[in-house]
């Protein structure tokens, strides 16, 4: 064969290659793509009642369920909302339970662009108790008092709530009353110890001081609120990783409702549940009926009650421990009303009007 002859025949045979693979080439494109989202959820909760929804979520398997089983979940317990918010801006964890002021601090610190609240978790359930023999407020002049945590949810509302009856604090234990930043585990003993007159604390904290160490509870901080409901506790996510899982994201939500609704509609398989997270999280064992007394001060609610959010802020910052802070974008409630829609449930509003609080009027 004429070498030209071979050539042309060679340069047929490589177009029809080509061709070929070319033509294969759509069938390819049409096989359904890697997921690209996390294959790990990265979670923060307390072991507080005030987190319930939270532990029921974790100890009954709903959030894991809602993952599936290609995503594994990994938890951390944490004693104070400013230590979240470290962990979250150190890209330490992805999605958490948190109070609102330390929520309100990590927007504000990142200049709005590190995280969202994405659902609301309970209302209420955070007191002040104090030793039988102090009677009214005037009576905690001199007195040392105990937070979680400088900055927390419970402590913003200490400082903010003696400021309103002319107490003076400060952030190194100085004024007026002197509060003592105190992890809630060891608030207990501190009290019974007599190294603190009081305690300013989230449930089951509270529940025990009196329960346990005879003490009484001069302000149920519900009673300082319009009908008596306040974000205590709500679920935040790292701006990230709303961005780049928005389909994990939507059924991390799904568990939530469905913690919640268990919260609400089933308490004795609950409140079970929240003693082993309470136990899982401090090593401690908080009886079963100081869980069921602390459950009715609380609501459990999927709205994270935005406008007392706004109000939380401003105590922040007329204590200061704030300064001005806007908070647009701190809510992302789309994926949360999308599933509430195809559930047929209302949408949550994330209006940040504020109700004037009873100890502000």
């Amino acid at each position: 064969m004429k070498p030209h002859l071979v050539r042309r025949l060679f340069a047929g045979a490589l177009v029809a290659v080509v061709s070929v693979a070319l033509l294969a080439i759509p069938a390819a494109a049409k096989a359904p793509a890697q997921s690209t989202e996390t294959s790990t959820v990265r979670l923060g909760v307390f072991a507080n009642v005030t987190h319930a929804p939270g532990l029921v979520a974790i100890e009954g398997g709903y959030l894991q369920k809602a993952l599936g089983p290609d995503v594994k979940l990994e938890v951390t317990y944490f004693n104070a909302g400013p230590a979240v918010i470290t962990a979250l801006l150190a890209g330490a964890i992805d999605v958490s339970y948190i109070g609102p002021n330390p929520a309100i601090t990590g927007f504000a610190q990142s200049n709005g662009e590190a995280l969202r609240i994405i659902a609301g978790s309970t209302s209420a359930g955070a007191s002040l108790v104090v030793k039988p023999t102090i009677t009214k407020v005037s009576e905690l002049k001199g007195k040392k008092i105990a937070t979680p945590q400088l900055g927390n949810t419970q402590d913003v509302a200490a400082r903010y709530y003696l400021k309103t009856k002319g107490l003076s604090t400060d952030t190194s234990g100085g004024g007026d009353v002197s509060i003592i930043p105190t992890p809630n585990a060891s608030t207990l003993t501190a009290f019974q110890q007599g190294s603190i007159d009081g305690a300013w604390v989230p449930e089951p904290w509270a529940s025990r001081l009196v329960n346990e160490a005879g003490g009484k509870v001069l302000i149920d901080e519900k009673t300082l609120w319009p009908e008596g409901r306040f974000v205590t506790t709500q679920l935040i996510a790292a701006t990230g990783f709303l961005k780049d899982n928005p389909k994990t994201v939507q059924k991390l939500l799904k568990g939530q409702i469905a913690a919640v609704d268990l919260a609400n509609n089933d308490p004795t398989v609950s409140q079970k549940l929240v003693a082993t997270g309470i136990f899982n999280g401090t090593g401690q064992k908080v009886d079963e009926a100081t869980i069921v007394n602390s459950w009715d001060q609380m609501e459990f609610t999927i709205d994270p009650l935005a406008s007392t959010l706004a109000a939380s802020s401003k105590h922040a910052e007329d204590v200061g421990l704030q300064e001005p802070t806007s908070l647009k974008g701190i809510y992302d409630l789309k994926p949360l009303n999308k599933i509430l829609k195809a559930q047929g449930k209302a949408a949550i509003s994330d209006s940040l009007t504020i109700n004037k609080t009873k100890a502000a009027s």
